[in-house]
């Protein structure tokens, strides 16, 4: 890479921060929908449409399968336990613990988008791609939910390839300048704390 070529890189920057939450998946049994949706209103969090991702305080909601949700909510708090989310729930729809099977990363910075679609079978163009999305894929042969939110991107992957997946993600972000933050929390991605 030229001096310039460097400088440029340099400038760009990415951010990579982990993102530790209690993650919890909703799934509405049957058309049950709307009822996990007034649950959820109740607890102060809207359920996202299919395909996209909401962020407001206490968390995010993202749906990439119909009728499923992924709430994220921040690790130390009470709201997000699956636990209160059964009890709730209880039916019209079933509530899962996902804190320990997946692993969230944050990505922010002008060159996200071009360092994630090295390996990713997503257009990630903004046109294609814009701010509220939300979708599963393959990003080096690991399956990951990609999420767009005001600049930053919500990397969703298995806890069992998260080391795979972070190593990858900081050797392919070094040409673009690369700058590990520290810990965000849900919060820090809602409302107007966004990264």
């Amino acid at each position: 890479m030229s001096a310039p070529d460097s400088a440029h890189a340099a400038a760009a920057g990415i951010r990579l921060a982990s993102l530790p939450a209690n993650i919890v998946e909703l799934a509405a049994l049957r058309s049950r929908s709307v009822d996990l949706g007034r649950l959820a209103a109740a607890r102060g969090l809207a359920l996202a449409d299919f395909g996209h991702i909401t962020a407001q305080s206490p968390g995010l909601t993202l749906s990439v399968r119909p009728r499923r949700w992924l709430l994220l909510t921040a690790a130390a708090s009470g709201q997000g336990g699956a636990t209160a989310w059964q009890e709730a729930a209880a039916g019209c729809g079933v509530a899962v613990d996902l804190s320990s099977a997946l692993a969230a990363l944050v990505l922010s910075g002008p060159a996200v988008r071009d360092m994630l679609a090295r390996s990713c079978r997503l257009d990630l163009a903004a046109e294609a791609f814009p701010d509220g999305r939300a979708a599963a894929t393959i990003m080096v042969q690991v399956s990951v939910i990609l999420a767009a939110l005001g600049g930053a991107m919500l990397l969703l992957t298995p806890a069992t390839t998260a080391r795979h997946v972070h190593e990858w993600l900081v050797t392919t972000s070094q040409p673009f300048g690369l700058a590990l933050a520290p810990q965000l929390s849900p919060a820090d991605l809602s409302g107007d704390n966004r990264v």
